[in-house]
């Protein structure tokens, strides 16, 4: 009985501390985690990878989990202008990208142009899995003010 009132409250600051340290869902976090890896010369299919994690650097660096889509060979990701992993990469700018167990460092820059066929293609590949969703997105014409789109390519 002792022991068990030593061990709950050990992993309820467990639970917190993995919380606060790494994302969950919508929630940022500060750790990526993940095997430090070199950047493939070609992604291959990445149709069935649905979320990345990504981190932007700072004096307290941003951990996100979201969706990715790949054009041409290339990924990109989406954010709305506002958010806060949006805003201290601005222009763009080193990040690092974790997709399934390995860990990429990535250079993301942002698009100025030829954003509406990623936003086309990014809006196709999640439509049929989160449909809700998607549908909550703002129209092409409404996005160029509300929202961002980064290339990541290797550093």
């Amino acid at each position: 009985m002792k022991a068990l009132k030593i061990l709950v409250p050990w992993c309820l600051v467990l639970l917190i501390a993995l919380a606060f340290f790494a994302p969950v869902g919508p929630l940022p976090g500060f750790l990526i985690g993940g095997a430090p890896s070199e950047v493939p010369g070609s992604w291959g299919e990445t149709a069935g990878i649905h979320e990345i994690t990504l981190e932007v650097p700072g004096p307290l660096p941003r951990v996100v989990i979201i969706w990715v889509v790949q054009s041409e060979g290339d990924l990109y990701i989406v954010g709305a202008r506002d958010s806060g992993w949006v805003s201290m990469l601005g222009r763009g700018g080193p990040v690092r990208m974790r997709m399934e167990d390995n860990t990429f460092s990535m250079n993301a820059t942002l698009l100025d142009t030829g954003w509406e066929p990623i936003i086309k293609a990014y809006l196709a590949k999640y439509r049929s899995d989160y449909p809700e969703i998607v549908d909550g997105f703002p129209s092409l014409d409404d996005a160029a003010g509300s929202i961002s789109v980064f290339r990541l390519t290797g550093q």
